[in-house]
């Protein structure tokens, strides 16, 4: 008798009807064991030491935007800081190894849901004639069996370890997010750093050549002198020889120049022979950096933000190890249709079914798991230090900054009037020459003293630059930690970040 399809249908419904009663009540019952996670405390200074006098943050700028270069006001350095979102090789890097982090989430948090199963077969066998026992009805025969199976198997999660497991994934999916915010930052810091030792050095190379131009008329006085009769051949030589140390030492700049047009094309994804960095000496001071305080630090910086998120995953890890002393619960189930014509597998009489209910658990095991446990914390108080040192590196790093923007300025200002007094001393030492009051060589000090000064009055703009880019760095640039998807495995793009396609 041929069944109906509906009645066929049925029966599999009300299988699978048995089998998600049976899986919503062990969830329902089940409990989650390890530890409720709390992030670790730390102590924070009320105020930075090296701050001084510095101007605080008012509401306005307590952040200072994901394109935190703009507060330089440089076109030149904008339009290629726009280029590290698009073609930075570390970034991609980065942002690959998110996906993969992202992934690994997702295949973890299969864990939630049966796998289903199915392993269709087609046989032709014959029974042998002579096997025992004699008297079998199937010596002899030859038949077909056509089988159709599927197959539900499920792991409970009774004791919370699937949730654990996929919390702690979810942590790591999301510290690997803030490693990318800081791989980020930090590319697109170093090239500012790199683009404004490049123009420190233009305006090196701006300031010997100009001294070269005033040597060379220098030297073309002594020359006139000496035709006169009024100056000795030394005098000429002395002129000669700091006008040629004054064009090597413009030529020299040129090496360390061409390293940082070099750097940045790399940083920018370029090859270095297709990219050329335009001079554009350096004239303007850094601009006025907002400071918060230094809990906030905790909320701003990228890399601490990725330390206490693997904080809270070993957390989750110890709630992993601790559900191995629970038994495991497996449910199954398997049904079908068997025929061994093909044209009745699918009849009402050809079905077949089981479900069926098992728990497996370890009683002795030498250890094993109170090792796995003793691991998992000693994992968690390890990224609990180093999370810790994480923060205090960060506060370090902000007071080194503070410091060296804070000092340099109080330099540059003193250094500016050891410019103008050198000028003076050489202004004078030259009237004094022309006056025949005295030689050459005191013109020549004068001289040397002058353009030390100025050059290393443009080294100390140079470094102020770098060091207000390194500040801004070390306060987290323009990342907060709201820009951390909150559900890795659903979120397409990171909220606040312009490193994902």
């Amino acid at each position: 008798m041929k069944l109906p399809r509906k009645l066929i249908f049925g029966t599999s419904r009300k299988m699978a009807g048995q089998v998600l009663i049976a899986i919503a009540a062990l969830q329902l019952t089940g409990c989650v064991v390890g530890p409720k996670y709390h992030p670790p405390t730390v102590q924070a200074p009320p105020a930075y030491k090296e701050a001084g006098d510095w101007k605080p943050a008012q509401p306005n700028d307590q952040n200072l935007g994901g394109s935190w270069w703009t507060i330089f006001q440089d076109p030149q350095l904008n339009a290629l800081e726009d280029q590290v979102n698009i073609s930075n090789q570390n970034l991609k890097a980065a942002e690959a190894q998110f996906r993969q982090a992202r992934a690994t989430l997702r295949y973890y948090r299969a864990d939630y849901y049966p796998t289903v199963t199915y392993g269709p077969s087609a046989t032709r066998e014959r029974i042998s004639s002579r096997r025992p026992p004699a008297t079998s009805i199937f010596d002899g025969i030859t038949y077909n069996d056509f089988v159709l199976p599927f197959s539900v198997s499920y792991q409970a999660d009774v004791w919370g370890r699937v949730r654990k497991n996929v919390e702690s994934y979810r942590e790591q999916a999301q510290a690997s997010a803030a490693d990318l915010a800081t791989v980020n930052l930090s590319m697109h810091a170093d090239l500012a750093v790199d683009y404004f030792q490049a123009r420190s050095l233009d305006a090196e190379e701006q300031l010997l050549n100009s001294t070269v131009k005033e040597y060379e008329q220098a030297l073309e006085l002594n020359e006139n002198r000496f035709a006169g009769g009024i100056a000795s051949e030394v005098e000429v030589e002395q002129a000669k020889t700091q006008l040629e140390t004054t064009r090597a030492e413009a030529i020299d700049v040129g090496v360390l120049r061409a390293q940082y047009e070099h750097a940045v094309a790399v940083l920018i994804g370029k090859p270095p022979a297709e990219f050329s960095l335009p001079p554009l000496p350096l004239t303007a001071p850094p601009p006025h950096v907002p400071i918060s305080l230094p809990s906030e630090l905790l909320e701003r910086r990228p890399d601490i933000a990725a330390a206490e998120r693997l904080v809270a995953s070993a957390n989750a890890q110890i709630g992993v190890a601790k559900s191995a002393y629970y038994p495991l619960v497996n449910l199954g189930a398997s049904g079908g249709f068997e025929s061994s014509a093909i044209t009745t597998l699918l009849n009402g009489p050809s079905g077949l079914w089981s479900i069926g209910l098992s728990a497996v658990g370890t009683v002795f095991d030498v250890g094993r798991r109170r090792s796995l446990n003793d691991q998992a914390r000693a994992a968690y108080d390890y990224q609990v230090a180093a999370y810790r040192e994480g923060v205090l590196t960060g506060f370090q790093q902000v007071e080194d900054n503070l410091a060296a923007v804070r000092i340099l300025e109080n330099e540059a200002k003193v250094q500016n009037e050891a410019v103008i007094a050198a000028q003076r001393s050489l202004d004078l030492s030259v009237t004094r020459y022309k006056g025949g009051v005295t030689s050459y060589l005191e013109v020549i000090t004068a001289q040397s003293a002058a353009l030390a000064d100025e050059v290393t009055a443009v080294n100390i703009l140079g470094r102020r630059m770098a060091n207000t880019v390194l500040l801004i760095q070390a306060l987290g640039g323009g990342w907060d930690r709201s820009s951390l998807p909150e559900r890795p495995e659903c979120c397409g793009k990171l909220v606040g970040s312009n490193a994902l396609p």
